[in-house]
């Protein structure tokens, strides 16, 4: 048996991919479709694992793709500063810097709002911070 220090830790995108096999059923199915819609909008996206969710990060964390029994949630970091003019936030409405978008089984994905609002979180992350 390997010692702990020759293990190979899975990469974060072997992690997702776990998860989204571990589920199983139209949150896993789902989740495979935003992360596919979240890697294309921009390049370099990085995906990582924290919190035992997947992430996907560019300059920072963009948002974030968590499962629970009734919806698959994307959380945006910094939501709360980004244009949404196709209203796709749909939760954590009422806090100063998310937002999140609960996706229910069966609803439709308006794929070019979800890719806008996934490269404005990214220019965002990219833009310097405001001069004081």
């Amino acid at each position: 048996m390997p010692s702990k220090s020759t293990q190979q830790t899975p990469s974060a995108s072997a992690l997702i991919d776990a998860r989204i096999a571990e589920l199983a059923d139209w949150r896993g199915a789902l989740l495979a479709r935003l992360r596919a819609l979240v890697r294309a909008a921009e390049p370099g996206i990085v995906e990582e694992w924290k919190w035992r969710t997947p992430v996907w990060s560019h300059h920072g964390i963009l948002c974030t793709g968590e499962s629970y029994r009734q919806v698959v949630k994307m959380t945006f970091a910094r939501g709360a500063a980004l244009p949404d003019p196709a209203g796709l936030f749909n939760s954590s409405l009422d806090g100063n810097v998310r937002r999140a978008i609960d996706f229910r089984e069966g609803e439709a994905i308006d794929e070019a709002a979800l890719t806008a609002l996934v490269q404005a979180a990214a220019a965002l992350n990219r833009a310097p911070p405001p001069r004081r």
